[in-house]
């Protein structure tokens, strides 16, 4: 499966100089165009030392995804849980007239201060300067005076270790230059702290949770006239208070001890409006995510796995103020000098490059190629192999892991699936049961499975069952007696039995010759739109093209679909052939084909293609003696539409 989250801004910031080769463009701002440029410039200008080496032009990306897509995905289930997919940082080369770099490296980072998009365009001349104070360029990141936002994790703890005390323990927000004292009263030995500013208490007395104190403090600090306070959607025990005013003073804090309470502060007012460090302030060091990626040619896209940094954005670990993207240190241009010059609009490089590469361009989030935009991609394989159609006795021929067949059960309770509830989320058990004189019905003693068992009640036959996602849940099972020819699988607790399920086993026959397969296949219940904002299944009947029904099994037997172990699926535009989702087939197998009794099938994510078009989908079965990928005839066609509009 793929989900992809677009970027929410973009923008790049330079150092370089204006056409005058005089005044360096760090002022200006390039968040409305619909390409972003990363490069390096050496040797231009020569500083006014004759111990700097030459001037030094550079240019950087600053991307920002919304994280708040992907967690509300995952809490949806939507998304696995960490571990089980990657997330991938996808930007497409935009092709130029100009000059292009070879034989370089770009590096990626996260970035460590808040920053704004902007307005501006001119990526030429370097002169659309951040307009109305908005947009961040190489020196500022954001407009002067916004209103500071302070981020209050609230921990576990008892309302003692929140209590003001003696009045010893607060904390202190200003708004703009107006100071507030918020202190916590549990008990009457609580005192107010009788600091400078206006006392604000917020009564506990009674509150016991972490979330309940978080609450209350939302709602006292909501009632100020110079704050706005929010509880964060996703965690109750988190609050972001919001200056009402732009600007503030950097003195927030804990005054004494208010030990189960961590506050940060995700943006500034206005008097920290500038990069810690020039040029973008990023997350460097050992300790810190790191990512980079090698250009041959200079013309490819950058795809790089980012899912470290997603994962800690997602928990909390750092901030999400996006991604920088440049030049690797050792290309960025060098300079050296101890006169100054390294000083506000350049940098101190002491083993960059002393050649120039120029000019690498991506598209940015305005660009006109829907495609082309800069996203972040969650992948991952939501494949469900059910060999409850295709189960084999355990053989000889056979090794190991294919001797164990794995079987689903799917939980559906009115449609829809949900989870058992006395199992939720953990082990279910499955006993092998022989069948009846009819095979009608499990019958005798449970039996051994080959897989490894669990007793439960005193050496009872029962293998254990995984969890596999809401409503499903999987068991490897495997027998050895060629004899039965019906098993009953039934699904329980060791106590309540859920299900019964009824299984056809089949040899495992050597043969002397191979023939490799011609299939003919079809989607059985492909529509010829699809809504822009949907998630379709497709089913594929797949058989042997070579096969000769006789009259009577024509007559008689509706033949079943063939289901292909591994199957993969992409999907082009068929305006020009562009491919919209290419095979993935490898670690991730993002594009696989899942198969139960009735056949193969997927799931296609509609919000991965541009409404508006109509596309065509191919797939490709895996042959194991050639070790390749055999991509099928058939084409299958259908539109995508954006209803909204």
């Amino acid at each position: 499966m793929i989900r992809k989250y677009t970027a929410s801004a973009d923008t790049t910031i330079v150092n370089a100089y204006q056409p005058n080769l005089s005044t360096r463009g760090t002022g200006s701002n390039m968040g409305m165009a619909d390409v972003m440029e990363v490069f390096s410039i050496y040797g231009r200008q020569t500083p006014s030392s004759s111990a700097a080496q030459g001037s030094q032009e550079l240019s950087r990306l600053l991307i920002k995804f919304p994280l708040t897509g992907i967690t509300e995905d995952r809490s949806a289930g939507l998304v696995p849980a960490s571990g089980s997919v990657r997330f991938y940082l996808s930007l497409y080369n935009a092709q130029i007239s100009k000059t292009t770099p070879r034989d370089y490296k770009l590096v990626a980072h996260a970035v460590s201060q808040s920053w704004e998009e902007g307005v501006g365009l001119d990526l030429e001349s370097y002169k659309d300067y951040t307009k109305g104070n908005t947009g961040a360029n190489w020196i500022d990141r954001i407009s002067k005076d916004v209103p500071e936002i302070t981020k209050f994790v609230f921990g576990s703890g008892t309302p003692d270790d929140y209590a003001a005390g003696s009045g010893a323990n607060y904390i202190k927000l200003y708004d703009t230059s107006t100071r507030y004292n918020f202190w916590f009263k549990d008990t009457g030995a609580d005192t107010l702290p009788g600091a400078t500013g206006t006392e604000i208490r917020v009564d506990i007395n009674a509150l016991s949770t972490a979330a309940t104190i978080a609450a209350e403090f939302e709602r006292t600090a909501s009632l100020q006239s110079g704050f706005s306070a929010n509880i964060d959607p996703l965690d109750a025990t988190i609050i972001y208070v919001t200056a009402s005013a732009s600007g503030s003073s950097t003195n927030t804090g804990i005054y004494g001890v208010l030990s189960p309470l961590t506050i940060t502060t995700p943006q500034n007012g206005g008097n920290a409006s500038r990069w810690q460090s020039i040029g973008g302030s990023y997350l460097t060091g050992g300790s810190y995510p790191f990512f980079e990626q090698t250009f041959k040619t200079g013309l490819e896209d950058l795809e790089i796995d980012v899912t470290s940094l997603v994962e800690s954005w997602i928990a909390g670990t750092y901030e999400n103020y996006g991604i920088g993207v440049h030049l690797s240190s050792s290309y960025e241009a060098y300079f050296s000098g101890s006169d100054g010059e390294n000083s506000g609009s350049v940098l101190d490089i002491l083993d960059g490059a002393t050649k120039s590469y120029y000019t690498k361009r991506f598209f940015a989030r305005g660009s006109q190629y829907w495609f082309k935009r800069p996203r972040i991609e969650a992948r991952w394989d939501d494949t469900k192999k059910d060999q409850r159609g295709d189960f084999h006795y355990s053989s000889s021929l056979a090794p190991a892991a294919d001797n164990l067949n794995t079987i689903y059960l799917y939980n559906y309770v009115r449609g829809r699936l949900v989870n058992i509830p006395r199992i939720d989320t953990g082990s279910p058990y499955v006993s092998l049961y022989s069948g009846s004189s009819d095979n009608s019905a499990p019958t005798g003693s449970k039996l051994w499975s080959i897989a490894a068992s669990t007793p439960v009640g005193g050496g009872a036959r029962n293998i254990t069952g995984a969890f596999v996602s809401t409503g499903i849940y999987s068991c490897d099972v495997g027998i050895n007696s060629s004899s039965i020819t019906q098993l009953f699988d039934v699904w329980h607790d060791g106590t309540t039995e859920y299900f019964t399920g009824s299984i056809q086993p089949m040899l495992e026959d050597g043969e002397m010759t191979r023939r490799l397969p011609v299939y003919y296949i079809n989607l059985t219940n492909l529509q010829n739109e699809y809504r822009a904002d949907e998630t379709a299944r497709m089913y594929l009947y797949v058989r042997d093209k070579n096969w000769s029904p006789t009259v009577y099994t024509q007559a008689n037997t509706n033949v079943a679909t063939t289901a292909i172990q591994s199957a993969s699926y992409r999907v082009y535009r068929i305006l020009d052939g562009y491919s919209a989702i290419r095979h993935n087939t490898g670690s991730n197998y993002a594009t696989g084909l899942s198969y139960d009794v009735s056949g193969n099938y997927f799931d296609l994510n509609m919000k991965l293609l541009e409404p508006g078009y109509e596309y065509a989908v191919k797939f490709a079965f895996y042959n194991s003696e050639l070790s390749t990928w055999n991509e099928q005839d058939d084409t299958f066609k259908f539109r995508v539409e954006d209803y909204e509009y």
